[in-house]
């Protein structure tokens, strides 16, 4: 079983884009140094104080790379406390280092929360080393020696499942994003293939009674509906393995017109209120159907997260360029609403961007939650 874990954990990846150095690495390096100057000072019986400088410096200064090269800053850290306690050992000398040291745990979590497995595992193979000579240059008792252990282990374990936390994280976003491209495929399917299904059976009628016409009138409409057929066959094929159905609905999809439908049976609180103004003819078919969406994401959330909420309004307002969804329910927005745990705004972020709009989403000056949302009335996004 350990064989089948190290195997797996060799052939682990890094993770992307670990972050650089940040404002509290510096700041940990600041209070680490105040530590050490203080414990320096207030302590009698310490090592010569070359070694106690070096074993400082070896500590402090990789734990500003400890993200991008974890491999590195343990072994040039781990690697010279080795050195340090072996230098002891040999000279016999008194006193032993500092306790700020013990922040080399942070280069052990750092390891597996940003290493790769195999940089990890010979990462922690140095630890294990210095582990072991560290305890003859500073002999402790049974229990402290497997204290030490433990803790590198634990903190080690700690990096690990906040790697794999951060990766299930990740792979939970991806697929909301991806559910949403799959319904703006299928919404986009749905819209053209009512549109060129028209075309079609428009060309077909004209063949029908072009007989007595020019020639050239009955070829362009035999062009068309071979174009109008040959593109709703393509789209179908494109689109089709995203269907859980096979058979397509050829309707157009909901639009800045149906949104008195999201009013109905709201008996019940919260009670929603539409309202629709400004110039919203004429919009692409992509961008109406995502206000609607939108839209209905937004009361579902209210409805399900928004603590005591009475009311939801949403305003739709359009002008020369865009068009405008704002959406505001009062109540008390709970931590699932917009918090971290949930994908609904992920989904609603990835279709805005998709459309070449804008959104954001948060809580109120007041009271409440508000989602907004910019879309151009024709589809520019990606």
């Amino acid at each position: 079983m350990v064989t089948n874990v190290l195997r797996v954990l060799w052939a682990e990846p890094r993770p992307a884009n670990p972050p650089a150095r940040s404002s509290r690495d510096w700041a940990l390096v600041a209070v680490l140094t105040v530590w050490s100057v203080a414990e320096a000072v207030l302590r009698d019986v310490l090592a010569p104080l070359p070694l106690v400088l070096l074993a400082v410096l070896a500590v402090v200064a990789p734990l500003l790379w400890r993200r991008t090269h974890p491999l590195g800053a343990v072994v040039v850290c781990f690697g010279t406390l080795t050195l340090v306690d072996a230098v002891r050992i040999l000279s016999g000398t008194e006193g032993g280092l500092l306790t700020s040291i013990s922040a080399a745990l942070v280069l052990a979590y750092s390891l597996f929360r940003w290493g790769a497995g195999r940089e990890a595992v010979i990462g922690f193979g140095v630890i294990l080393v210095w582990l072991a000579v560290t305890n003859v240059a500073d002999p402790t008792s049974l229990a402290d020696a497997v204290g030490a252990y433990a803790f590198f282990l634990f903190s080690a374990a700690l990096g690990a499942a906040i790697r794999f936390h951060a990766r299930a994280r990740i792979r939970d976003i991806d697929e909301a994003k991806t559910r949403e491209r799959e319904q703006i495929a299928r919404e986009l399917h749905d819209t053209v293939a009512h549109h060129v299904s028209g075309i079609a059976i428009q060309a077909q009628a004209g063949r029908a009674v072009a007989a007595s016409d020019p020639e050239r009138a009955v070829e362009a409409l035999v062009t068309i509906e071979n174009a109008a057929t040959q593109a709703l066959l393509e789209m179908r094929s494109m689109v089709g393995v995203l269907r859980a159905s096979q058979d397509a609905e050829l309707a157009p999809q909901p639009g800045v017109a149906d949104l008195e439908r999201l009013t109905s049976g709201t008996e019940a609180r919260p009670h929603v209120q539409v309202t629709l103004s400004g110039e919203l003819e004429d919009l692409s078919p992509a961008v109406g159907a995502a206000i609607y969406r939108l839209a209905q994401e937004s009361i579902t959330n209210a409805r399900r997260h928004a603590r005591q909420a009475t009311r939801v309004t949403v305003v739709v307002a359009g002008d020369a360029e865009d068009v405008r969804l704002t959406v505001d329910d009062d109540g008390a927005p709970s931590t699932a609403d917009g918090g971290v745990g949930g994908y609904g705004l992920v989904g609603m972020q990835e279709r805005t961007t998709l459309l070449g709009g804008t959104f954001h989403a948060g809580p109120t000056a007041d009271r409440g939650w508000r989602v907004q949302a910019t879309l151009p009335r024709t589809r520019t996004g990606r």
